[in-house]
């Protein structure tokens, strides 16, 4: 009787579940968010590249060929894919760290709620970094899987495209994330879009080489993180690796989202921290 007594009580004994880190419980505020929303999302997705590819890269990229040949020894399409992927994690991290962030400082006060729990600074910063992260892995995914639809990818080294996508895109996130926390009025963020993200779509290789820039304007591409983005996801996409140039791409792209992280940090506890 005794035994059985034990059993039982063993048996009843409730299950530890292994601790989750703390900002996961942020991030998992965003992921029920996105619940509502995600189909549309997942199509525009798919639309976009399709959209992108179509018009741009046969379209326009059959009259490339025609006329001038090769670009950097690869059809238009070719150059022309890795380059608008890294280009749309640029801009997915541009849209996710501007008016959310002052949505949840402002409007809805998410972070303040979230603060009202156990939950440190630092958990609400990295929980929201963190679901732009899973953005943009998914939309990078979905990126690469319409490039190998159109016959783009070129090398089994593209696997490391959508990782680089999403380096490109957090090394906007992180810096983004921490201006708009010391924005009162989003005025501010339709001028970078305007005055600094087109630009870098348009200017810092994602349509043509960047050498055909005058020389003081490779110097400032050169600069930017698009820039890297782009010709790093075209390295790999192509099989043309340069690896001291691929590394230094990579460096560039991870200490400029240290750099956002830690300016993010100083901004939100500036905001959030009374």
């Amino acid at each position: 009787m005794t035994t059985t007594l034990a059993t039982e009580q063993r048996g009843t004994a409730p299950v530890r579940r292994p601790r989750m880190p703390p900002w996961v419980r942020a991030l998992r505020y965003w992921l029920y968010q996105y619940k509502r929303t995600w189909k549309g999302s997942i199509t525009v997705s798919f639309l976009y590249p399709v959209l992108y590819l179509a018009a741009m890269g046969l379209g326009l990229g059959s009259l490339i060929n025609h006329h001038v040949g090769t670009v950097d020894h690869v059809h238009y399409l070719e150059f022309l894919a890795p380059g608008l992927l890294a280009a749309t994690a640029m801009q997915i991290a541009g849209t996710e760290a501007t008016y959310p962030v002052m949505d949840a400082i402002k409007w809805h006060r998410t972070y303040f709620a979230q603060l009202a729990t156990p939950l440190r600074l630092a958990d609400v910063l990295f929980g929201h970094l963190g679901w732009i992260t899973a953005r943009l892995a998914t939309v990078t995914a979905i990126y690469l899987g319409v490039m190998a639809a159109f016959g783009t990818v070129l090398s089994p080294w593209a696997i490391l495209a959508a990782p680089a996508g999403v380096m490109t895109g957090l090394a906007f996130a992180a810096p983004m994330a921490a201006f708009a926390a010391t924005q009162q009025r989003e005025a501010a963020f339709t001028t970078i879009y305007r005055m600094a993200l087109v630009p870098l779509f348009l200017f810092s290789g994602t349509f043509f080489s960047v050498s055909q820039l005058p020389l003081w304007l490779q110097d400032v591409a050169y600069a930017t993180p698009l820039y890297h983005g782009v010709a790093l996801c075209r390295d790999l996409t192509l099989g043309q690796l340069h690896p001291a140039a691929d590394v230094v791409h990579g460096l560039y792209l991870l200490a400029l989202t240290g750099t956002g992280v830690a300016a993010a940090m100083k901004t939100f506890r500036r905001r959030l921290v009374v």
